[in-house]
């Protein structure tokens, strides 16, 4: 008698245990509905499409219709002359998955690109998260974007000159509401972003959702091209998609 007490005794408290520290585990997000909005995944300077399947896959992976746009000429040239043929891309992703509106993933430059088409095209109506990663919102000292790619100086590199801190693009795309229309802004941003200087510029007004990693996570270690690459920073776009509180995975891979 004494031994099936103490066996059943142990059975209860077994599964208890159980009871308690299931729900506990971190259980992987259900992949989004069918409805849920395409995503394009929009490159940054020098940034071919391949640079960006890695999180591409992720986000395939979790369900979604994934799109990776790259910007035209590498995103040397003209920043609204980008966005308007952004603006095409969006429109074909529209029509091929009947969609009425998209998501978007931007890294680095094509951050503004997307803010611009958002902005000043009427992007507003077909966009419905917007978010960034890196992207030199307010400008940043471009000496740190030539040297890390290898342009030399700014000189008959377009873009370039319109990334610089004060220049007239960012001047008036920064003018007035950072985040028009119905669109979920997040920006996406790291201490160690070797091209986005002040870190700080990579976030925006008016009602976004800035995160810093290290904000959430001090440890984790994230550079500029190490944004679309890192699974803490993944956590972060994943939530955003599907209009989440922020809680970044610090031990994410």
């Amino acid at each position: 008698m004494l031994l099936r007490k103490t066996a059943l005794a142990l059975a209860l408290a077994t599964a208890a245990v159980l009871t308690i520290t299931t729900p506990a585990a971190a259980a992987p997000a259900p992949a989004p509905a069918a409805a849920a909005n395409p995503v394009i995944v929009v490159g940054g300077l020098s940034g071919v499409a391949v640079a960006y399947e890695p999180i591409a896959a992720r986000l395939r992976a979790d369900g979604y219709r994934t799109f990776i746009y790259q910007l035209p000429g590498l995103g040397l040239g003209d920043i609204p002359a980008s966005a308007r043929a952004f603006a095409g891309f969006v429109d074909q992703v529209r029509a091929s998955t009947g969609a009425s509106t998209v998501d978007v993933v931007a890294h680095s430059e094509g951050g503004l690109v997307s803010r611009y088409y958002l902005k000043r095209l009427g992007g507003t109506a077909t966009i419905g998260r917007y978010v960034s990663l890196g992207t030199p919102q307010y400008g940043t000292y471009v000496a740190n974007i030539v040297a890390f790619l290898g342009l030399g100086s700014c000189a008959g590199v377009v873009a370039c000159q319109q990334m610089t801190i004060g220049s007239a693009f960012l001047a008036d795309l920064n003018a007035g509401d950072d985040t028009p229309g119905a669109v979920r802004y997040t920006t996406i941003r790291t201490l160690q972003d070797e091209l986005v200087r002040p870190t700080g510029n990579a976030a925006v007004n008016d009602g976004a959702t800035n995160v810093l990693i290290q904000a959430y996570c001090p440890l984790r270690v994230v550079g500029h091209l190490g944004l679309v690459l890192d699974g803490t920073a993944y956590t972060i776009v994943r939530g955003a998609l599907v209009d989440g509180p922020v809680r970044p995975n610090c031990v994410a891979l």
